[in-house]
């Protein structure tokens, strides 16, 4: 979600205020270290406008430094060269 949320420009208290939550929820949220209500899981989704298991998962999602190590340099789409 961290990613998302960087990704988007918005900052955990931004987030924390449109979802009715608390920074340091956010924070604990996004290290791992708390799992939400189902109603901030879903409120959180909606501010994203993306599908809750895009944020969550019940088993855990690959760290993000392993899929981009998997994907390397030979894996990477190319766009098509101008002429």
């Amino acid at each position: 979600m961290a990613v998302l949320r960087a990704a988007r420009g918005v900052s955990r208290q931004e987030l924390a205020d449109a979802v009715s939550g608390n920074p340091q929820t956010i924070g604990f949220i996004e290290r791992g270290d708390y799992t939400p209500s189902l109603e901030l899981g879903l409120r959180m989704a909606d501010f994203f406008a993306v599908p809750v298991e895009v944020l969550f998962s019940l088993p855990p999602f690959e760290p993000l430094e392993t899929a981009l190590r998997r994907a390397g340099p030979d894996n990477k789409s190319t766009s098509p060269s101008a002429p």
